[in-house]
């Protein structure tokens, strides 16, 4: 189901303050994730996923840049996000429920963060978001 007009306006909304801790967000995200959910870290044998690692943080930055991609194309997330669901499907072959997994942690990082931002409507926005981001990247699997 696309997202309404009021759901994309709450999304890009929330970017805006997001986008200027992008980075921090995303190795946050990727933090609870590993320790939420332990059997997501075999994905990364060769990454150093102690809290606050470089590389942790490294890939927490390219996840929330994907993340600002699909805002900054929230009309065609489809087209913004191909290659990286071709890689994620094709190359890395990812399990398909790591993206909802990851998709919750960064919810829970964003309404740590913004609390007074994060009201109800804004985390249905952004959850229905970031499940049309994950719908995306699954895609090619079927």
């Amino acid at each position: 189901m696309p997202l309404t007009q009021a759901e994309k306006a709450a999304v890009v909304t929330i970017w805006a303050k997001v986008a200027t801790q992008a980075d921090a967000i995303g190795a946050e995200s990727l933090e609870r994730l590993f320790f939420s959910y332990p059997q997501t870290k075999t994905y990364f044998p060769h990454f150093d996923l102690s809290p606050g690692s470089a590389q942790l943080r490294g890939h927490g930055s390219k996840v929330m840049h994907a993340v600002g991609e699909a805002v900054k194309h929230v009309d065609d997330i489809q087209g913004a996000l191909a290659k990286l669901s071709e890689l994620h499907a094709y190359i890395l072959r990812v399990d398909p429920v790591n993206f909802k997994l990851l998709s919750h942690c960064i919810l829970c990082s964003l309404a740590a963060r913004y609390p007074s931002d994060f009201t109800p409507e804004v985390h249905a926005a952004w959850d229905k978001f970031l499940s049309s981001v994950s719908s995306v990247l699954t895609e090619k699997y079927r």
